[in-house]
């Protein structure tokens, strides 16, 4: 069996797919494992190291013949048109933002794995990856908050007087929430954290935070996710918010409900409010945002405040975050060998709800849903 290690193309991706250390796991489960040349050289894993790991090293494209492709990024359309009928690939695909490229990976018949469905089970959370990635992102945030902060984080008693910890906000209590409110947390700053979900109050605590409560309904979602508000609950939202969102030096929102934008949370009235040199981070940015006017990969003054729109957040930290996706994918792909070959058994509930296409078909059903509802 052949397995490919995609060398990602996409401006501002550094993470790769596998790294050296988890290649001979790979060799003993039967593959012969094919890296591109210079696929992890931004996760500082040069090719020399993955030929002393057993892996071969290709120039150029290693798709045409591969059995299996491990990427991050989604796949493009020409990518995918390389690609035997019959190839299984591993990654993220994002489907409800790329229709073009589920559309091909069901024409090119090729069995596509969506990191981004894998079930939200016990038994599935070594193969996480949005857990694993949202982890790196979190923790990015506040470091780039901390950069851009004209003031220290933590509480100073000097001779010379006493300076104040910084007031840090966090909206969204997911796993990039939590890390988020864990870093500040760290770094010294007095955190406060907001969740639609009344449920994550306990996590919020338990990272040494306190959990704002606001008088509106709970919006609990399948999978421990959100789900979405109406415009009437947002607005409401918004405006018990902002005494909240007026006295942080620190405001970073990570909200996000699977498969739709992200949710508008703050608007530029509110960041009005916020003092001179406070500094804001979107998470969700690349998504929508969660902050009116956000731009990925752009600072943007409103006010005295800078909005940080985040881009490739977890490539920022491409060794780590890779470390933490190539295990991802390595389980998922256990899942899928048996005795040494390709064995795709879809009455396995994780193997079953990962599939986005299988043998000319688009499997997960709000995707073929939305593309076949557009006459795709």
């Amino acid at each position: 069996m052949r397995l490919a290690v995609r060398k990602e193309s996409r401006p501002g991706e550094r993470r790769v797919a596998l790294l050296p250390s988890q290649v001979e796991p790979l060799v003993k489960l039967g593959f012969d494992v094919v890296i591109e040349s210079g696929a992890g050289v931004q996760a500082l894993a040069p090719d020399d190291a993955y030929a002393e790991a057993g892996a071969t090293v290709v120039t150029g494209s290693a798709l045409s013949d591969a059995d299996v492709v491990l990427h991050v990024r989604p796949l493009q359309p020409d990518d995918i048109g390389q690609l035997r009928q019959g190839a299984v690939t591993i990654g993220f695909a994002t489907p409800s933002a790329e229709p073009d490229g589920v559309k091909a990976l069901r024409a090119a018949g090729v069995t596509a794995f969506s990191m981004e469905l894998v079930p939200r089970i016990s038994r599935a959370q070594s193969m996480d990856a949005l857990t694993s990635q949202a982890l790196v992102a979190g923790y990015r945030c506040v470091l780039e908050a901390a950069m851009r902060l004209p003031k220290f984080f933590p509480l100073f008693m000097t001779a010379a007087g006493t300076i104040p910890p910084a007031r840090a906000l966090v909206l969204g209590a997911g796993v990039a929430g939590l890390q988020a409110i864990a870093t500040a947390k760290r770094l010294g700053a007095v955190v406060e954290a907001y969740d639609v979900r009344p449920s994550s109050a306990d996590e919020v605590k338990s990272m040494g935070a306190t959990f704002i409560k606001l008088e509106l309904e709970a919006i609990e979602g399948a999978g421990g996710y959100a789900r979405e508000m109406t415009e009437d609950r947002a607005k409401r939202q918004q405006e018990l918010l902002t005494p909240y969102i007026a006295k942080a030096d620190v405001l970073i929102t990570t909200a996000a409900v699977p498969g739709r934008p992200a949710p508008r949370l703050v608007t530029t009235a509110m960041l009005e409010q916020m003092a001179a040199g406070s500094v804001v981070v979107d998470l969700a940015a690349e998504s929508g945002g969660n902050v009116e006017g956000s731009v990925p990969g752009k600072d943007i003054r409103v006010g005295g405040a800078t909005l940080v729109g985040m881009a490739d957040a977890s490539s920022t930290m491409p060794v780590d975050a890779s470390r933490l996706y190539g295990k991802n994918v390595t389980e998922l792909l256990k899942l899928l060998v048996k005795e040494e070959k390709l064995d795709i058994d879809f009455d396995d509930e994780v193997v079953a709800g990962a599939c986005l296409t299988h043998d000319g078909a688009i499997r997960h059903e709000p995707t073929r849903q939305q593309i076949e509802g557009d006459n795709g």
